[in-house]
């Protein structure tokens, strides 16, 4: 996948998490919850737009890392949307499965590019 195809798709990413947290529920947990995803979701597309500029392949490498940290940590805040019983399995099901494409073609990139 070529780096502005990924920067478009990570910024779909962030405005999918935007649109998902616009619709939670008013509750304290699904508030609190819905902030961190929020915030860990736009920052894999912020933090992929930063690796694409980078000045070299250790600081894309390293940027990539942190890419994938979001990407862990905004599958973690999902999880917890569900299994909360804050958001039902079937509407988290789609964003779920791109975070899970998107963090395997993150690290599979990491790889790649360790390897060379």
């Amino acid at each position: 996948m070529r780096s502005t195809e990924l920067e478009a798709r990570t910024k779909g990413f962030a405005l999918r998490i935007i649109k998902m947290y616009g619709r939670l529920p008013k509750r304290v947990e699904a508030e609190v919850l819905g902030k961190q995803v929020l915030r860990s979701g736009t920052g894999v597309a912020a933090n992929y737009c930063e690796a694409a500029r980078a000045r070299s392949k250790a600081e894309f490498i390293a940027k990539l890392g942190v890419v994938e940290q979001e990407l862990a940590e905004t599958k973690l805040w999902l999880e917890l949307l569900v299994e909360g019983d804050i958001v039902p399995n079937a509407k988290m099901t789609e964003l779920q499965n791109e975070t899970e494409e998107l963090l395997k073609i993150i690290v599979a990139s990491m790889k790649t590019l360790k390897g060379r």
